[in-house]
């Protein structure tokens, strides 16, 4: 941008523009401005509520895990290792299978086996996290039938249960609805067009201070442009994206020790 604007530049000096009356387009720049400031505005705003959308929906894991983790912890006997140590496996299980799938798909090799044949019943499943789920489902429901659990706590187990879904589901909602690709593309091409041609607003009042003038505002408009895009999606692993993995972690560490200390 600043190669071309000094190109313009030299163009303008070179064949006297100014002498000749060369019109300049500063109050229509002006106005297209603010329309194009509104319009990104409002993709960064959009950018920002997934962002925030998403980061409440892990904020909503972790208080549902812990409450899950202490209401088993009060419902389980201390002396049923067996249990405990299954669920502080499985609880962990299904957020880092979470985590991976919203990304690129579950990694298996990341979850902990809480038996000899979980790897090879999970391997049939497409949607993993949906599968631990019913594992755990199943599992509370098997206590139940054996006595361990009474109505009232099966009750307050699934509600929990429900919450892991209802989570995962309002986060698969944000990665599977991108900002509408005709909106994106418009915001870019007006963007190129409004800088490409902001060179010929500023050139009959600043002359060779254009050049600097015009890559201040392309870098704040593009910056504004390029921040949205970052923010957008923000299960993945980039900079900018939700820290899943330090989440996903600090679930672990609060499930095992509520249940396992």
């Amino acid at each position: 941008m600043a190669l071309f604007t000094f190109a313009v530049e030299v163009i303008y000096d070179v064949f006297e523009l100014e002498e000749k009356n060369f019109p300049g387009t500063i109050a229509m720049h002006s106005l297209l401005g603010i329309v194009l400031g509104l319009f990104l505005v409002f993709r960064i705003n959009s950018a920002y509520d997934r962002w925030w959308e998403g980061r409440k929906m892990w904020g909503g894991m972790v208080n549902s895990t812990r409450n899950f983790a202490l209401k088993l912890n009060a419902y389980i006997s201390k002396e049923d290792h067996e249990e405990r140590e299954w669920f502080a496996k499985m609880i962990p299980n299904f957020i880092i299978a979470t985590k991976e799938h919203l990304r690129k798909g579950t990694q298996i090799s990341e979850l902990d086996p809480p038996t000899d044949d979980f790897v090879n019943i999970l391997k049939k499943y497409k949607h993993k996290p949906n599968h631990i789920s019913a594992m755990m489902y199943n599992r509370v429901n098997e206590l139940y039938k054996k006595g361990d659990f009474s109505g009232y706590q099966l009750m307050n187990l699934d509600k929990e249960l429900k919450d892991f879904t209802d989570l995962i589901g309002a986060c698969e909602r944000i990665k599977n609805t991108p900002i509408p690709y005709s909106y994106s593309m418009y915001i870019k091409k007006f963007l190129f067009i409004y800088v490409i041609t902001l060179p010929f607003a500023f050139i009959n009042n600043f002359g060779y201070y254009t050049e600097i003038i015009v890559v201040l505002i392309t870098f704040v408009l593009l910056s504004v442009e390029l921040i949205a895009e970052e923010i957008e999606d923000p299960f993945g692993t980039d900079v900018n994206d939700l820290p899943t993995d330090e989440l996903a972690d600090k679930i672990k560490d609060n499930v095992e020790e509520i249940l396992l200390a």
